[in-house]
């Protein structure tokens, strides 16, 4: 290991090892912000974003069953599940038309069931709406690298896809709140897994914390510390130095609060799975349990699974895939029952993007619109949200290769949980600058 030769280098290797701690800039404008106000809420809700890294495979998620079901399985040669293996879905606003979802998520399927789930069809990222014809003659702007991993999550994570990104919209609301008051000792932005661009804003940085608990500095004993919070205390005239003792002194200090808040909560009788996204939810819900002991009302969670971009075989690592999904959204649903929180917290769902109906002689490629799942005590569940395509290759809504044109903007996706999440109707643009282009800024999925 080397050692910091200076006040400087010591500050510079401590600041650098606060993972979770704000990033400097967003955390020294904190310095220079007013007093805030009382906070402009008198309740507490969640927003739990579910991101699935790689490009969901649609198609074998949500399945028409019935006189449908033909059309889909003759796109999906090599990759269609048998009809009889679908787990049926009770849906209570697509008169004449039945619907099923994978063998894998008897969770999702049961939540749905009982009206605590929903599905939103065909989302995407748009600059505007736009049909088959305006896809092949170029009517109209399309979203840029369409079918880029990189640049599509960008889109998804913030809302502005065709100008350099600085912020999240999960970031920008976390800013509109602190603006209005909303200013809580540590970030409402909660990341449980990498840092993302969703969660970045330009006064409300995002807090980092692994599954077990508060990343901590490494290679620390009692002399270490010691030596620590003496230089914490000394004054800086140097306004970068004395940045950096604020990001290090506020990383521990917030640290130390959320240790002290996880270690009162009591244990949960739901069993979370023992798997990656498992375990993130897990953290998820103990923080919610916390959130009265740390003072939160508002609270945005970014929790994340890899192994979406299935090109090569799909069947099985897909079957995985949705296992864990289902497993894990339906444990943490059990857990905010548990203490009475489950109308509070809305799960959702989003990834780059979908992917191809057609097979590629071993698994699926890069698509465009797909479904995602909304969960929670105020879903108006047991529902399809948005149109269900029409699933002939090369048909209505078709770009090709079965690559679905969205009918559902990001936009309009996003804007309804966050209108839920306590942003007014009039300040959605300042959140999602292209709405106004779009036709339903509130889809109808929440109550509240």
């Amino acid at each position: 290991m080397n050692h910091p030769k200076t006040r400087r280098d010591f500050f510079r290797h401590a600041a650098c090892a606060a993972v979770g701690s704000l990033g400097m800039a967003s955390a020294y404008r904190d310095l220079c912000l007013t007093a805030a106000a009382a906070s402009p809420f008198n309740d507490y809700k969640a927003l739990v974003c579910v991101f699935l890294y790689g490009g969901n495979d649609q198609g074998n998620m949500v399945i028409p069953r019935g006189s449908e079901y033909a059309t889909y399985a003759a796109g999906r040669t090599g990759l269609a599940i048998p009809e009889a293996q679908l787990l049926p879905l009770n849906v209570l606003n697509t008169p004449g038309r039945t619907f099923g979802v994978h063998p894998a998520m008897t969770g999702l399927q049961g939540l749905f069931n009982q009206g605590r789930a929903a599905i939103i069809s065909n989302v995407g990222p748009l600059l505007a709406p736009t049909t088959r014809d305006d896809y092949r003659n170029r009517r109209v702007a399309l979203p840029p690298s369409l079918f880029s991993h990189d640049d599509q999550q960008v889109h998804w994570q913030t809302s502005i896809p065709d100008q350099p990104a600085t912020t999240g919209w999960g970031g920008r609301v976390a800013d509109l709140f602190a603006a209005l008051g909303e200013n809580p000792q540590v970030s409402s932005l909660l990341n449980i897994s990498d840092t993302n661009i969703f969660q970045r804003g330009q006064s409300v940085a995002q807090f980092r914390i692994g599954t077990g608990g508060v990343i901590s500095l490494s290679n620390m004993n009692a002399t270490t510390t010691a030596t620590l919070n003496r230089e914490l205390a000394l004054p800086y005239n140097n306004l970068f130095e004395d940045g950096y003792r604020y990001v290090v002194r506020k990383s521990l200090d917030n640290g130390a609060l959320i240790s002290s808040a996880l270690a009162q909560v009591t244990p949960f009788t739901t069993v979370f799975p023992n798997t990656g996204l498992g375990r993130q939810m897990q953290m998820v819900a103990r923080l919610i349990a916390s959130r009265s002991r740390l003072d939160m009302r508002r609270q945005i969670f970014f929790v994340s699974q890899g192994g979406y971009d299935t090109h090569g075989p799909q069947l099985t690592a897909h079957h995985n895939l949705l296992a864990e999904l289902s497993n894990a959204m339906t444990a943490l649903y059990n857990a905010t029952a548990e203490i009475g929180e489950q109308s509070n917290v809305t799960q959702f769902t989003a990834s780059d993007f979908g992917r191809t109906h057609i097979f590629n002689g071993e698994g699926s490629d890069h698509g465009w619109g797909a479904h995602h799942f909304v969960v929670g005590g105020a879903v108006r569940g047991a529902s399809i949200y948005g149109r269900f395509p029409n699933l002939t290759v090369n048909g209505p809504d078709d770009t090709s290769q079965g690559r679905w044109i969205p009918t559902v903007s990001v936009d309009e996706y996003s804007a309804t949980l966050a209108r839920w999440f306590g942003v007014s109707p009039g300040r959605l643009t300042d959140i999602f600058p292209y709405l106004g282009r779009f036709a339903n800024p509130d889809l109808g999925f929440l109550v509240g």
